[in-house]
């Protein structure tokens, strides 16, 4: 984080808003800047990545499913922009440890324990890593004492959108994110690909939510995409992998996408109109939109 915030001191905080008498490598300005940096960084990748996947990746249709809750998107958004500052605050804590020299972040590729073939390990090494502690992270979130309290919140949204992506209660949304944050204090990592991955990451939050089934056919039984999300968000208590179905298959929560045997979201929206329970426009057989949050039979 020490190379975004080196940017932002260079062309921004230095010369326009912090007077010459703070020290750029002081503690209280340091922990100011990154609560700025990291919370105007967090909403442009949401805000940014969830538009442009809202409108040009996210299939609309799945608007007219009957789990699909009224202005279900503008809550999702707000719920997200409520929560995102919160989970600012322990991962600033991080980063200002990460900027302070106390991870094992490195600048050059010289440094490196192995040269490039270590860089490109640590990225493997990394979703490896991050995959497996999240799975076990996202597992212990959906423990009946805790489940209610904190994850709850995620999966009103039975249909995700895009911005469902970070719409998490913020501890939820803290937890999950941890790994990600202590890897470069337990295995040393190039600083520029730490951010690439961090780029990455909500990149990957926000497809796994987008209702774009498509996962081309050798990766389907390995990489954990929408398709599987989705059903976890249906189903409860199956696919909680981040990347991988590789934890899933461990634990014994693997569930073969629904999408993939022809019984998705899209399949029951086209079922339901078919029978003549639901009009073209999604309004179901009495005229009324859908969008109230009534179960399916795929539930």
């Amino acid at each position: 984080m020490d190379l975004v915030l080196n940017v932002a001191d260079h062309y921004v905080l230095t010369p326009y808003v912090y007077p010459s008498s703070w020290p750029e490598d002081g503690a209280l300005r340091q922990i100011i800047s990154l609560l700025v940096v990291t919370n105007l960084g967090a909403a442009v990748l949401y805000l940014g990545l969830g538009w442009l996947n809202y409108h040009f990746i996210f299939d609309h249709n799945l608007m007219k499913h009957p789990q699909f809750l009224k202005n279900q998107v503008r809550r999702e958004i707000k719920y997200a922009m409520t929560s995102l500052p919160i989970i600012s605050i322990p991962t600033v804590a991080l980063f200002f440890l990460e900027v302070r020299g106390y991870s094992k972040l490195y600048d050059h590729v010289k440094e490196s324990p192995m040269g490039w073939p270590f860089v490109l390990l640590s990225m493997i090494s990394f979703l490896l890593f991050t995959d497996g502690c999240i799975y076990w992270i996202h597992r212990f979130l959906h423990h009946k004492s805790i489940y209610k309290h904190f994850h709850k919140p995620h999966h009103v949204w039975k249909i995700p959108t895009p911005f469902a992506s970070h719409a998490f209660h913020p501890l939820d949304g803290f937890l999950q994110g941890l790994p990600y944050h202590i890897y470069p204090f337990l295995f040393p990592l190039h600083k520029v690909l730490y951010l690439a991955l961090y780029i990455f990451v909500n990149i990957w939050t926000v497809s796994i939510h987008d209702g774009d089934y498509r996962v081309p056919g050798p990766l389907q039984e390995v990489v954990n995409g929408a398709a599987h999300h989705t059903d976890h968000h249906l189903f409860f208590d199956v696919n909680y992998g981040q990347y991988f179905t590789l934890w899933d298959r461990i634990g014994g929560s693997y569930r073969n996408p629904s999408v993939l045997e022809g019984k998705g979201p899209l399949d029951c929206i086209r079922r339901l109109t078919a029978e003549g329970k639901m009009s073209a426009n999604g309004a179901n057989a009495n005229g009324h939109a859908n969008g109230s949050g009534t179960k399916s039979k795929e539930e």
